[in-house]
């Protein structure tokens, strides 16, 4: 990455940490660039984050980068899509878009939301309120 598009993917992660309310420090601001700076969507995991920010030499512990991604999540930059009990994607699109995830690629893509249809879901228990309904469609080759 060149200097000038550098200093963009870095202004561009500082305004959208700022104006969420999260405090920019240089650690979040580096993985903020990384996640938004060139403005297209991404599906991390925090191990993925990591090593792409090592890839940068900014020195960034992985458990700074958990951390990160959780502050993120609560301030509602991203959102945490869980593929197996074991494995979490962030997802910086943040409208409701259901997922197609490529088992032995272990990738998490958009799929298009205009082709999914849900009939109807379970009624809710006493006391709750829906979230969020996330789709995951788990894909092998063929």
């Amino acid at each position: 990455m060149d200097e000038k598009m550098d200093a963009a993917a870095t202004n561009r992660g500082t305004r959208w940490l700022t104006q969420a309310g999260v405090r920019p420090t240089r650690q979040r601001v580096a993985l903020a660039a990384l996640l938004v700076g060139d403005g297209q969507d991404r599906h991390v995991t925090a191990e993925s984050l990591h090593a792409a920010a090592s890839g940068t030499g900014e020195p960034v512990s992985l458990a700074t980068v958990y951390n990160t991604l959780r502050a993120f999540c609560e301030a509602g930059l991203i959102h945490e899509i869980t593929v197996d009990g074991s494995r979490s994607y962030f997802d910086t699109r943040l409208d409701d878009h259901p997922h197609f995830f490529w088992e032995e690629e272990g990738r998490l893509v958009d799929a298009p939301a205009e082709d999914l249809e849900i009939a109807r879901l379970p009624d809710l228990p006493d006391g709750a309120a829906l979230a969020r309904v996330d789709v995951v469609i788990r894909l092998k080759r063929s």
